[in-house]
């Protein structure tokens, strides 16, 4: 009997699994759909330290909002295609586990466990031999899987990850915001041991704006203008002194993105102006762009 033929779940069953209700980030890494995730090396190094383990293999991202926990995800993505990576996870693919895709049309819970497990099940198999490159699971907001969180239609799902987690069978990277991670996750003892945790500290604005400069190469063939790292330095000053109630690099991309699209709609063509910066920074804050300075 081959090692493909001893599997309970097939190559072509969990490959359409995989298809139909997870989201490859590797692939669409590939096709070059994301931004360059820059700032992040040291925190990138630790995610490869965990996962080349042989048992706790699981990563707990943990911070704020807008901090950069699923751009992490994107990063090891790109380290993946860049081969950037240690040896035992070059060519690894890195899956999303989308529960609202896994969950959508079932009709109880039943359905949706059944859609779920086969796809553990087929990947852990698997990543056991150790014959091909791992699969990799991430999951944001991960605290809704837990068995407390009584709010989510999935609370438990990690109960049933539990045996695979302890094997060392799973590759698994979560997300979730510290508050969330001790309401939910430090509760529960028997889930929590089985990750290392990453903690993810606010940028500071040198490293907020080397990764808005790393990015704004996107929105200036997205726009069909120039963005001068000046405006993009303009930018990260504003939204730091008046967008107190988000996190960058997150609130300082966006401002970039909100003064790009005023500055097309007022019939700018060129480059990016200060005033647009301004204008955008004052709408997103609720102040006066005039006061904006």
């Amino acid at each position: 009997m081959t090692k493909q033929s001893s599997f309970s779940v097939s190559a072509e069953t969990l490959e359409d699994l995989l298809h139909r209700y997870t989201r490859d980030v590797t692939a669409e890494a590939r096709r070059g759909k994301f931004d360059p995730i820059s700032g992040r090396d040291k925190e990138l190094e630790q995610m490869c330290l965990i996962l080349l383990q042989r048992l706790r293999k699981n990563v707990l991202l943990i911070g704020g909002a807008g901090v950069g926990k699923t751009a992490l995800f994107i990063g090891l993505s790109q380290w993946i295609v860049q081969n950037k990576v240690p040896a035992p996870l070059r060519d690894a693919r890195l899956i999303e586990l989308e529960m609202s895709m896994i969950g959508a049309g079932s009709q109880s819970r039943a359905d949706l466990e059944g859609r779920l497990m086969p796809i553990i099940k087929g990947v852990a198999e698997r990543n056991v031999l150790r014959d091909k490159p791992p699969i990799i699971f991430c999951i944001d907001e991960i605290h809704q899987l837990m068995l407390s969180f009584k709010a989510s239609s999935y609370s438990g799902i990690a109960d049933l990850m539990k045996p695979y987690l302890t094997a060392g069978a799973l590759y698994l990277i979560g997300a979730t915001t510290r508050e969330e991670y001790d309401d939910y996750v430090a509760t529960d003892p028997a889930i929590d041991r089985r990750f290392q945790k990453i903690g993810l500290n606010v940028p500071d604005l040198e490293t907020t704006l080397t990764i808005l400069l790393n990015v704004k190469e996107k929105f200036e063939k997205h726009y069909g203008i120039a963005i001068s790292k000046d405006v993009c330095a303009h930018a990260v000053k504003l939204t730091n002194r008046y967008i107190r109630n988000r996190n960058n690099p997150d609130k300082s991309i966006l401002a970039l993105d909100h003064a790009c699209a005023r500055y097309i709609i007022g019939g700018g063509t060129d480059a990016l102006d200060s005033a647009s910066i301004e204008a955008a920074v004052g709408a997103e804050a609720g102040v006066n762009a005039a006061a904006v300075k």
